[in-house]
């Protein structure tokens, strides 16, 4: 039996809440997660999903993680549309999604290029790695979010870090030659982001080894900065409700993976000390 699906069968998730089973399929978390879910989700995952990483510390529970994200379905880029109108449906309104960097609540069906829609943002930038929209890294919805299509273009495929000049269509954001620093709000999404596609492409699946450094300015290079920053960021900004939703919609609905970040942020600093 796979992971995933011992995962489903477990009672303590039934008890919990944490998914329903239909015809083998689970249903998505509902927007307003019931008190406790979580707590009990955590300690579930750590059982199960988990459970050849528990205990584990530096390279030994990145080999591990890598190993059990990377057990996952792999969506194709136009796939990716309708994903992100689940995975980022406002909480107040179904009809929209939430854009990562402006915050600003959209309708889910003003997607496209043009001025003001919405489009995807690669959050590890798909430059990094030369790996376009290939199925897998340039398709992987854990750091793929809804965004202004014209703030898109102004980040780029910068790397993050803190300080520049704040946008005047996105205010809480900043940027300059080289890096983009994001509203204070996603700083840790931002990070937590980043540091699972460092743990999920490690080079073996004919696609770059990622891996983050600090530095910024990496231009093609397979690297994304700033280390130090990403690491006050995920301590900064801890994984909040929406966070914490998004990464159970995409592992019950679309990918069946997790961003173990998002369920042990604890977990960065044992991997980069």
């Amino acid at each position: 039996m796979s992971r995933r699906l011992s995962f489903y069968a477990r009672p303590l998730l039934a008890a919990a809440a944490a998914v329903t089973v239909l015809s083998g399929t689970a249903a998505a978390a509902p927007v307003d997660t019931p008190p406790g879910r979580h707590a009990a989700l955590a300690a579930a995952l750590d059982d199960t999903y988990y459970q050849d990483a528990v205990g584990k510390t530096g390279a030994e529970l990145k080999a591990a993680l890598h190993t059990i994200i990377s057990d996952q379905t792999k969506l194709s880029y136009s796939q990716v549309w309708d994903a992100l109108k689940a995975t980022d449906e406002d909480p107040a309104d179904s009809s929209n999604v939430i854009l990562l960097y402006t915050g600003r609540s959209q309708s889910k069906n003003d997607n496209g290029g043009g001025s003001g829609q919405w489009n995807r943002e690669h959050v590890w930038a798909k430059s990094h790695g030369d790996f376009g929209t290939a199925t897998g890294p340039g398709t992987d919805i854990h750091h793929l979010r809804p965004e202004d299509v014209q703030v898109n273009s102004t980040r780029g495929n910068k790397d993050f870090d803190n300080g520049g000049s704040e946008l005047g269509d996105a205010p809480g954001n900043f940027t300059d030659g080289d890096s983009f620093e994001p509203r204070d709000e996603v700083k840790g999404d931002v990070a937590r982001m980043i540091l699972y596609m460092a743990v999920r492409y490690e080079g073996n699946d004919s696609f770059a080894d990622l891996e983050p450094n600090d530095q910024v300015d990496n231009g093609s290079a397979p690297k994304m900065g700033k280390l130090s920053v990403l690491k006050q960021w995920n301590q900064e900004d801890p994984p909040d409700s929406f966070e914490k939703r998004r990464n159970d919609v995409i592992f019950e609905r679309f990918q069946h993976n997790r961003n173990p970040f998002v369920d042990h942020p604890e977990w960065v600093g044992s991997i980069w000390q």
